[in-house]
């Protein structure tokens, strides 16, 4: 018989089993409840999907639990428009907490203390937000990062920082922190900026190490690296007799020094002095044309933008996208997102990401961008925009409700300043029609089938026909080609560069697009639904002949004006010349083709009136789609079918 001990201390362990899931599952109704009580006391500008309905482990933008999804240990929403004051007990209730992230919004009043001394938080960034108060007295053992820069605290840098010995980032740039620096030994402490701020007294020599950069913008702050405190002497007066003999010898010495000090030194200071002016002027020379150089290079990234460092040949610039003068200090975070964005990031990190470049089109250059934590996007930086703020805002509005289309590229973001205007697109992996169609030549080169342009004909038509039904039927395009369709990986085409002709500088763009310009927008400078009609059927053209209809590098058979070729081998009744080589393999498609180059030749008719509309152009495409789809063969619609 067993003893009554064991029996309690096995009923006891039974017991602790059954009610462990139950408490698991408490204490995530906790952190739930405790981040829904957060959310509703600083509501966002974006809508986060923070519902008591959905997984909060698996689907709650910037939440993320560990390992076994009992407890949340990391919130990441920078950016989303947070405003107004934390409530006490509510973030801080998440006692696993291990990583915060609110930077970039509008919270503002006092941190609640419960916040900064959550035990096991270990990296808190607070910056570019509109916090007041006292510089956070009680803080967690275990910080790692501490960065409260650009708000509005007060006060004095607490004594219990010294505590901190993990502590390896410490930024309080931009404050109002007044009073003596402690003497930080902290032996971890890698990065510190205590600039901008109040600050006074001396720099203790624990801190010496650092740049002057940590430390400037304080007026009242001395020593290395700044300049060395002024010392008020102490010593006795000395006695008169004392003072005579002190100023003799000073006499002969000034005696002395005077007589070295001859035609000879006079000579060698005249010619340095000469010498480090003429360097100067070198300098000076030399960094103007540097200048120069740099203004005129449209493609790159110099020194008035965001992007600093150059691409490399293979069009590679893995250089972090860093701020430069066009991105100002005070509008870091007004990183525009468009409703329904699930992207979690701000400028800052969109800025630091490592960048490649994609290609220079006619309103700027795109970059694939790779942030931190993994997320690619597209950033497109443009040029010779001519629209004032409010008028690019309210067209950024305009461009964000046809994005909603699925064969239209959303705008996901935009940024707005004097001298720079960023716009953030979702990454298509599959590229665009134009390298599909010319840029993969050569051996072991997978051709463009035609039931795979017929797809894409037929996408883009409808993404153009969704262009031209808003507004009332007045938008319009305006730059249509095949560096602007983009692919999915379904090879469903996406018309980009929405709603972006309206802001440009008109002559400078229609120099780089006469290859798809409609005549009457070469002469009359306005561009119109029918002058995109005309646009798409040129691209028709592109695709049912494999020709490039403008000057590019690269391409030697370069047709100049396509729609004029086509009609004079039309003409002759050459009709076959004119498809390209890679679908005339296919049998049993002759007659869609025709098809589809009558309706290419309808769109690029010359008088704008006898063009069809996209609409009409749409449904004739998903017509010769259907019969090409019922006249096949059946053996050969089935072995289509069975093709991935």
């Amino acid at each position: 018989m067993k003893p009554p001990s064991f029996i309690a201390m096995h009923m006891l362990f039974l017991f602790i089993l059954a009610i462990f899931p139950v408490i698991i599952i408490a204490d995530l109704k906790s952190d739930r409840q405790a981040l829904l009580d957060f959310a509703a006391a600083v509501p966002p500008a974006r809508k986060l999907n923070w519902n008591s309905g959905a997984p909060i482990c698996s689907s709650w933008v910037g939440v993320t639990c560990n390992s076994n999804g009992s407890r949340v240990i990391a919130i990441h929403i920078p950016a989303i428009g947070l405003y107004g004051s934390i409530p006490a007990n509510s973030l801080g209730r998440l006692d696993a907490l291990g990583f915060l992230s609110l930077r970039s919004n509008y919270l503002n009043g006092s941190l609640p203390p419960d916040i900064p001394s959550i035990p096991s938080l270990q990296y808190l960034y607070l910056q570019h937000n509109n916090f007041s108060g006292l510089f956070p007295a009680s803080l967690s053992p275990k910080l790692s990062v501490l960065d409260i820069s650009y708000n509005s605290f007060s006060g004095n840098i607490p004594l219990t920082i010294q505590n901190l010995t993990r502590l390896a980032v410490l930024n309080v740039e931009k404050n109002s922190i007044s009073g003596v620096i402690p003497n930080l030994n902290l032996p971890n402490l890698k990065l510190l900026n205590l600039s901008y701020n109040n600050l006074n007294g001396s720099i203790p020599f624990s801190l010496q190490k650092f740049p002057s950069s940590s430390f400037v913008g304080n007026s009242l702050l001395c020593g290395l690296p700044l300049k060395h405190c002024s010392t008020i002497s102490t010593s006795p007066s000395p006695s008169p007799s004392h003072s005579s003999n002190s100023l003799t010898t000073r006499q002969n010495h000034n005696s002395i020094s005077s007589k070295k000090f001859g035609l000879g030194s006079i000579i060698a200071l005249a010619v340095g002095a000469s010498a480090m002016l003429s360097l100067l002027v070198l300098i000076i020379f030399i960094c103007c044309l540097k200048r120069k150089a740099g203004d005129g290079d449209g493609d790159g990234i110099n020194g008035k933008g965001v992007f600093k460092g150059k691409a490399s040949h293979s069009g590679r610039n893995e250089k972090p996208m860093d701020f430069g003068s066009g991105v100002q200090e005070a509008e870091k975070n007004k990183l525009f997102f468009f409703e329904g964005c699930s992207y979690n990031f701000d400028l800052e990190d969109l800025l630091r990401a490592s960048a490649e470049v994609l290609g220079k089109g006619s309103y700027g250059t795109a970059y694939k961008a790779v942030l931190d934590d993994g997320t690619t996007v597209v950033v497109k930086r443009l040029r010779e925009v001519v629209a004032v703020k409010k008028e690019f805002e309210q067209q950024m509005e305009v461009v964000g409700r046809i994005g909603q289309h699925p064969n239209v590229v959303p705008l996901r973001a935009y940024y707005y300043s004097k001298d720079e205007k960023l716009l953030v697109y979702n990454y298509m992996p599959a590229g665009s029609l134009f390298a599909l169609l010319h840029g993969n030549g050569g051996e072991g080169r997978t051709p463009l089938d035609w039931d795979s342009r017929v797809k894409i004909f037929l996408g883009t038509a409808r993404g153009i026909a969704h262009i031209h039904s808003e507004g009332g039927g007045k938008c319009s395009h305006g730059n249509i080609k095949s560096c602007n369709v983009l692919l999915t990986q379904d090879l469903d085409g996406c018309i980009s560069d929405v709603g972006l002709t309206p802001l440009m500088n008109f002559p400078a763009t229609i120099s780089r697009t006469t290859g798809y310009c409609a005549p009457e927008v070469v002469e009359t400078r306005k561009f119109t639904q029918k002058a995109d009609v005309y646009s798409f059927g040129v691209l028709l053209l592109e695709m049912l002949t494999g020709k490039v209809p403008f000057q590019h590098p690269g391409h030697h058979d370069v047709v100049v004006d396509l729609p004029r070729w086509v009609r004079s081998v039309v003409r002759e009744e050459w009709t076959a010349e004119v498809f390209d080589v890679e679908l005339l393999r296919h049998q049993h498609v002759e007659e869609q083709m025709v098809q589809m180059l009558q309706i290419s030749l309808a769109c690029v008719s010359k008088l704008p009136d006898m063009r069809p509309n996209m609409d009409e152009v749409a449904r004739m495409i998903e017509e010769i789609q259907q019969s090409e789809v019922m006249n096949r063969p059946s053996s050969e619609s089935e072995s289509n079918l069975q093709t991935p």
